[in-house]
C-alpha cells in the first residue's frame, strides 16, 4: 500500500535507536525524506549509515541535536529545510520515564519532568510551524503513553507530565487546524527497548532458565498485558506511519493506543 509519501519531508526525533529508528526506516522506506536527531553523534551517525545501507536511495540528513536546547532544535530545523526546502512531518520521540513515588520525587525531580515532557515538544513545534504552515500543512505526531490516562503509583511525576501531553496535543490540534497541520497522539504500552533487554541479560546472569520470549511473557502477565508479550519498535512505527499517510488527512487530534490492550479505559 502506498501511503503517498513520497519526497515528503519528515523529522523524527530521538532517532539513532528504537522507536524513532523504526520509524525512520518505514519514511525513508515509503520514499519520504527523513532528518533524525539525537545527542549522541555516534550512535546517530551509525543509524544514518544503517538506513542508508538497508534501503536504496534512502534520503538521510542525521544531525546531533538536544530538543530541550531551543537554539539546536532552531539550528536542526534549519538545516532540514535549508537541505530540503521545508517540513511536512515531525514526530516528537524523544524522551524517557521516570521511576518514583510522590514521596521520592523532590522539586528538582518533578521540574526536570516537565522541562523533557513539555519543552521536548514544545521546542520542536515551534521551530516547524511556520514551515508547516507556509506548504499548506503538515503532520504532527507526539509519542505519548498510556501512563497519560492510566497513571501508576511508582511512575508518578511522569504519568501527570503524560497527561499534559495528552492535552497539549488536543489543544495544538484544535489550534493548527485552520492552517491544516494535523496533531495526532501515540500512547505506547510496554515496549521491547534496550533496557527491557538488559533486563533479560541480568535476569540470565543471574542464572534464571527461561527463554527470552518465556521471560516477556511472564512480565507480560505480571503487567496484565492481554496480547501477553510486550511490543516491538516497529509495531509503534507502523501506527506512526499511519497517522502521516496521505490518507489520514481527516483525523486530528486523536489518540493511538499501541498497548497491547493495556488501556483499561473507556
Amino acid at each position: 500500500m502506498d501511503l503517498g509519501l513520497k519526497d515528503k519531508v519528515a523529522i523524527v526525533t530521538g532517532g539513532s535507536s528504537g522507536i524513532g529508528l523504526a520509524t525512520a526506516r518505514i519514511l525513508v522506506a515509503e520514499g519520504a525524506r527523513v532528518a533524525i536527531c539525537a545527542r549522541d553523534e555516534a550512535r546517530l551517525q551509525e543509524a544514518a549509515t544503517e538506513l542508508q545501507a538497508e534501503i536504496s536511495g534512502a534520503q538521510i540528513l542525521a544531525q546531533p541535536c538536544d530538543v530541550l536546547n531551543e537554539v539546536q532544535v532552531i539550528g536542526f530545523v534549519g538545516a532540514v529545510v535549508a537541505k530540503w526546502g521545508g517540513v511536512d512531518i515531525l514526530v516528537n520521540n524523544a524522551g524517557r520515564g521516570r521511576l518514583t513515588t510522590f514521596q521520592e520525587t523532590t522539586d528538582a525531580a518533578w521540574r526536570e519532568e516537565f522541562e523533557i515532557k513539555f519543552f521536548g515538544i514544545i521546542y520542536p513545534v515551534r521551530a516547524v510551524y511556520p514551515q508547516m504552515k507556509a506548504r499548506g500543512g503538515g503532520r504532527i505526531v507526539n509519542i505519548n503513553a498510556v501512563l497519560s490516562r492510566q497513571p501508576e503509583p511508582h511512575m508518578v511525576a511522569t504519568s501527570a507530565m503524560r497527561s499534559g501531553i495528552l492535552n497539549l496535543t488536543k489543544s495544538l490540534s484544535t489550534e493548527f487546524a485552520p492552517d491544516n497541520i494535523l496533531v495526532n497522539g501515540i500512547n505506547l504500552g510496554t515496549i521491547m527497548s534496550g533496557q527491557w533487554q538488559t533486563r533479560f541479560q541480568n535476569y540470565q546472569q543471574q542464572g534464571g532458565p527461561l527463554s527470552e520470549t518465556e521471560w516477556i511473557r511472564v512480565e507480560a502477565g505480571k503487567r496484565h498485558i492481554p496480547l501477553n508479550r510486550f511490543g516491538t519498535a516497529e509495531e509503534v512505527a507502523h501506527a506512526i506511519a499511519l497517522l502521516v499517510a496521505e490518507g489520514a488527512s481527516y483525523i486530528t487530534g486523536a489518540v493511538l493506543d499501541v498497548a497491547g490492550g493495556t488501556g483499561r479505559y473507556v
